[in-house]
């Protein structure tokens, strides 16, 4: 059963991971809602801004100023957390990778490998948390942007809502939490379950041994004792 949960904690952390890192590096966190013009569709990202005309599919885009450049808060946060939760999300990715049970890195020490499954696990956890700041940081501030607007019957001709890259954030910061849950609580249940049935079984080969130098016969059951018998 470990083995199950590893590999099943290994596609959705590997899922996540990716999520992470395409939503971080692409231009759709913001798209246009109601152009009355329904020529083009504009997306505003991270990193620059693009336009894709939709009768002709030519797509435009530029690129924001430098890093040094004054930008948004919503900007410099969003771009702060993101690359985090991708830095931390990588790194905790390997680590799970080299403690996976089917990989010969460490075979001959499982004791090691599970503690890095552990490690693993709890990065997920802590790389979650700014992803999902920063996605529904974002997603917050468009909506109450255009609130604003709206309650001020202020209208600029293009509104816009949070996109599918932002989406793409909390999809991939709940499946960070989701891996972690699995790598921590889920994987220590099963080790405390084959632990104790380890203990049961040592104990039994300890009690039909020690019957067997005393009075020269097995215990009833072929070797197998029932674990109130002590």
């Amino acid at each position: 059963m470990i083995v199950v949960l590893q590999f099943m904690a290994f596609c959705l952390s590997l899922v996540s991971t990716l999520f992470l890192i395409v939503a971080t590096w692409t231009d759709c966190w913001m798209v246009n809602a109601d152009d009355s013009l329904e020529v083009s569709q504009k997306c505003r990202g991270l990193w620059w801004e693009c336009v894709t005309n939709t009768q002709d599919g030519i797509r435009t885009c530029d690129q924001y100023d430098t890093i040094l450049a004054e930008h948004p808060l919503k900007i410099v946060l969003t771009r702060a957390l993101m690359i985090t939760a991708d830095i931390l999300a990588s790194f905790a990715l390997i680590i799970l990778m080299l403690g996976l049970d089917c990989v010969r890195f460490l075979k001959e020490e499982p004791h090691i490998k599970l503690r890095m499954c552990y490690m693993a696990g709890f990065i997920f956890g802590v790389g979650g948390i700014p992803g999902m700041i920063g996605s529904v940081w974002y997603a917050v501030d468009v909506y109450v942007e255009r609130a604003t607007l709206v309650l001020k019957n202020v209208f600029l001709g293009i509104h816009y809502e949070f996109g599918w890259s932002c989406w793409l954030a909390m999809a991939g910061s709940t499946g960070c939490f989701l891996a972690s849950i699995v790598l921590t609580c889920c994987l220590y249940i099963f080790r405390d379950g084959n632990a104790l049935q380890a203990g049961f079984y040592y104990k039994q080969v300890y009690i039909n041994v020690w019957l067997f130098q005393n009075t020269g016969r097995k215990s009833p059951g072929s070797w197998h004792v029932p674990f109130n018998q002590e």
